[in-house]
């Protein structure tokens, strides 16, 4: 052929002009969109019914209930728990402590408000047996020296509202049905780490798991719960064998519904937000130790960590790295959709539960810091690394207390 000169400045021979052409992002952003809609959606759904506990009214006979609090090491916080608990209106209460073998002043706080109000009661913890966990144990024996028929487990850094208690026995009356039901206090923080990871409680909870499935199935696979205030029928509780039931376990939060709905009962969820606050944690290493002992059996289970890793990256990460892919381009709305989702739930939460202001902040912010503290959990395990806890130790898979 003829030659017809170099070819035209800034092409290439075989080579389109122009730069090159970008990867399909279609699956991408689709794949973004679908995995951020599905907790967004799911999210406004159960807020229609995850409902406040109704207004208490007064009654001829108040219902009775003992309010059972484990101690250990709680000399700070134990006064201030125990006196929102006697500050309780229209019910009829016992307030049991058990001092879990505390090295401060945590019985002798208790025993000086005994003597104060009969109502307060101080009960010795036996030592620890093999194969228990502190708390259960705790529990177990606070559940066998109550007197009424509504045991409320709390925690000693909980703090109740006056009507609290009798709202809860009224949620409780109107849903025979229902034999332990919990709710997630309004958290309090103060450290960055807290900041950015207690807010996602409401956002796990509420974002995937269907409440109206769990308050028509007995499926172990709906129990859900927070460890930092239950309350249960007693006959129901004993039936379920109640914390002697998960005696190994670590997380009550999930663990306890479980049992009881092996047991047959259904357990139900109760926005407590208004009724009761909290703060779990006091610093940032105490939220990546606690989150991590609650991840072995919850999030960061074997058979769970992997897709609960992509749903949580893939609805609350992915939107926002699609969206820098995509920009310039006529997936770019979509992706900007799917970010608008991924927000929804927290800037919903962040009005209805009054979580830290941080809270409210994009997820990816808060997500990455979660993700490897559920990834921690396991290989720790399996190495068999002892979980330290309220100074105990515990050894995995043939748990048992060692005095720390």
């Amino acid at each position: 052929g003829l030659y017809s000169g170099p070819p035209p400045k800034g092409r290439r021979r075989g080579r389109p002009l122009g730069p090159p052409p970008r990867p399909p992002m279609t699956p991408l952003v689709v794949t973004a969109l679908m995995l951020a809609a599905l907790p967004a959606l799911l999210f406004t759904v159960n807020l229609l019914g995850y409902r406040r506990a109704p207004r208490a009214t007064p009654k001829s006979s108040p219902p009775r209930l003992s309010i059972l609090i484990p101690a250990r090491n709680e000399e700070a916080a134990i006064v201030p728990a125990l006196e929102s608990v006697l500050a309780n209106r229209g019910v009829e209460l016992e307030a049991v402590v058990l001092d879990d073998h505390s090295t401060d002043g945590t019985a002798q706080a208790v025993a000086s408000l005994a003597a104060r109000d009969p109502r307060v009661r101080l009960v010795e913890g036996a030592s620890l047996p093999a194969g228990w966990c502190g708390k259960q144990h705790a529990c177990w024996q606070l559940a066998r020296a109550a007197r009424h028929g509504l045991l409320v487990f709390m925690d000693a850094d909980v703090r109740l509202a006056p009507d609290a208690l009798a709202r809860l026995a009224g949620f409780l009356e109107a849903r025979p049905q229902a034999r332990l039901v919990s709710g997630v206090p309004r958290q309090f923080t103060g450290t960055f780490l807290e900041r950015l990871l207690i807010p996602l409680i409401h956002f796990v909870l509420l974002g995937y798991l269907p409440l109206f499935r769990m308050r028509r199935s007995r499926a172990t696979g709906y129990a859900a719960g927070c460890g930092q205030l239950f309350i249960a029928r007693r006959d129901a509780y004993f039936a379920a064998d109640g914390h002697r039931a998960i005696r190994d376990s670590l997380h009550d939060g999930i663990k306890l519904p479980r049992a009881f709905r092996r047991a047959g009962f259904l357990t139900d969820l109760v926005d407590i937000t208004d009724l009761a606050t909290c703060r779990m944690y006091r610093s940032g290493g105490e939220v990546w130790r606690g989150l991590g002992k609650n991840a072995t059996e919850g999030l960061a289970h074997p058979a769970a960590i992997v897709p609960w890793t992509l749903l949580l990256l893939g609805g609350q990460v992915l939107p926002w790295a699609a969206l820098g892919l995509a920009w310039g381009t006529g997936l770019a709305p979509l992706a900007a959709l799917a970010c608008g989702l991924s927000l929804w739930p927290r800037l919903v939460a962040a009005a209805r539960f009054r979580p830290p202001r941080l809270g409210a902040a994009p997820p990816p912010l808060g997500l990455p810091a979660l993700v490897p503290i559920q990834w921690g959990a396991p290989p720790a395990r399996w190495r068999g690394r002892p979980q330290q806890w309220r100074g105990r130790s515990y050894a995995p898979h043939a748990p048992a207390g060692v005095e720390g």
